[in-house]
């Protein structure tokens, strides 16, 4: 099984993620094609081989054009490096996503780039408007917004509001936004890998934030490694070593924290960062290979060891028994839920104690989301308490293409595992829209998108 593992023992930031990718093979210049369908301007990408405690590797840099102050942070951690080579101008090292303003702008803003009014302080409905009109892949997009969804949920706890008012400062700037889309780009681009990574390391010290002076780890990173339930060593680095990008984006991709096992190395990359450490060299080092995982199959006796690419996350399963709620209530319970983003929403009858007939009451959620639709499931039904589970998931590699049928175009949606694709099905809204624009059945369109399907090996 193709696998990234990402070996964190000087921590992890966007940039520097960005800059082990490149060195693994990531191709610069389709990842700033890519980049440029969000439509922002203002900025342009320098990707330089340098050196940091002798070993070589790829800086990233995001150069904000209308920004000639732009590597003047307030973070002790954020100096600027003189090492740069010739005819750049631009280094951010580590990138610092915990200057987050939610009230009113930091004191150190940069001036609104002329594309946008709020460069430095975007909500999160603005970021999901931003990367939702782009012509991003469908994966690209939905992996990009998972990644701001557990930032801004870490940050709305923290801050005592919902995620959508959260503002951002830093991770709503262009070059924050680079880095959290461009690394779902260029994992893409590797051939979207199984993750894994070592246990994360975290310094020591505190860090000036748009809140005020904190500790190391700063409020956003621990936050976000809570919710996911990653434990945190800190080590006698005296830097941030772990930002809160770099912390969402472990959150999302790696299935699993430990040392590397039976991981056939092919390449290995280096991004990195700015500042010169104390006690460890200011890389991470990414390596990408086989894995040696056996499916079950081959687990109880199969003479074949098969390996699959399927795709894994974490979800949320939330239960609780009712036997006292109204059809009118539950229904209004399923589309709030529906609504407010849960996976899925389904009862089932059941008998309970006394030989009362009930249902059982079953949410399946984001991780990051369990807390929210617990409350609903408390707030808008009957229940006195939910059950909480985490399930780990196997999915199919999907995407998305259109197919010609007779009445017209039909986006359809592809399941494949090891390169053939195992499920098709067409969209339901896709087939709705063309059947009312054809006056035709809706049955005859979706009969005719499965037809349209072409098999693949």
């Amino acid at each position: 099984m193709k696998t990234l593992y990402l070996d964190i023992f000087s921590g992890i930031s966007g940039d520097m993620f960005l800059g082990a990718l490149i060195d693994l093979g990531v191709d610069a210049r389709k990842l700033e094609r890519e980049l440029s369908k969000l439509k922002l301007a203002g900025y342009h990408l320098h990707v330089t081989r340098k050196q940091k405690s002798g070993i070589a590797g790829v800086k990233f840099d995001v150069h904000l054009e209308t920004d000639p102050a732009h590597n003047q942070h307030d973070d002790q951690h954020d100096q600027h490096d003189h090492d740069h080579a010739p005819g750049h101008t631009h280094e951010h090292g580590h990138d610092h996503h915990h200057d987050h303003d939610h009230e009113h702008p930091h004191p150190a803003s940069r001036t609104p780039h002329p594309e946008s009014q709020h460069a430095d302080s975007r909500n999160f409905s603005e970021i999901k408007k931003l990367i939702g009109q782009s012509k991003l892949s469908a994966w690209v997009k939905q992996k990009s917004l998972a990644v701001f969804q557990r930032i801004a949920e870490a940050e709305g706890k923290i801050h005592g509001m919902t995620p959508e008012k959260v503002h951002f400062h830093e991770v709503g700037a262009v070059d924050s936004i680079v880095d959290i889309v461009g690394a779902c780009v260029g994992l893409e681009m590797l051939g979207k890998p199984r993750v894994l990574a070592a246990a994360v390391v975290e310094g020591v010290g505190w860090v000036n934030c748009a809140h005020g002076r904190f500790p190391i780890p700063a409020p956003a990173t621990l936050a976000i490694l809570g919710a996911r339930g990653v434990g945190v060593t800190q080590c006698d680095e005296p830097y941030e070593l772990v930002t809160p990008t770099g912390a969402a984006l472990l959150a999302e991709f790696v299935e699993s924290f430990g040392p590397m096992s039976g991981l056939v190395a092919e390449k290995i990359g280096f991004g990195l960062g700015t500042r010169d450490n104390q006690t460890r060299p200011n890389v991470l080092r990414a390596v990408l290979g086989e894995s040696k995982v056996q499916s079950p199959e081959s687990k109880v006796g199969s003479a074949r060891a098969s390996v699959l690419d399927w795709e894994t996350d974490h979800i949320a399963v939330l239960e609780t028994n009712l036997d006292d709620i109204s059809s009118e209530i539950l229904g209004h319970f399923i589309e709030t839920a529906l609504a407010g983003g849960a996976l899925d929403v389904f009862h089932t009858p059941i008998q309970m104690k006394k030989n009362r007939p009930g249902i059982l009451l079953t949410v399946l959620c984001a991780e990051v989301d369990a807390d929210k639709f617990s409350e609903l499931i408390l707030r808008e039904t009957t229940a006195f308490g939910v059950r909480r589970t985490l399930a780990e998931r196997r999915k199919l590699r999907r995407e998305f293409e259109p197919v010609k049928t007779r009445f017209g175009e039909v986006q359809v949606k592809l399941g494949s595992l090891n390169g053939k694709v195992v499920q098709a099905a067409p969209e339901f809204e896709s087939c709705r829209r063309l059947a009312e624009q054809k006056h035709v059945p809706l049955k005859a369109v979706f009969e005719a998108a499965l037809k349209a399907i072409k098999p693949r090996t």
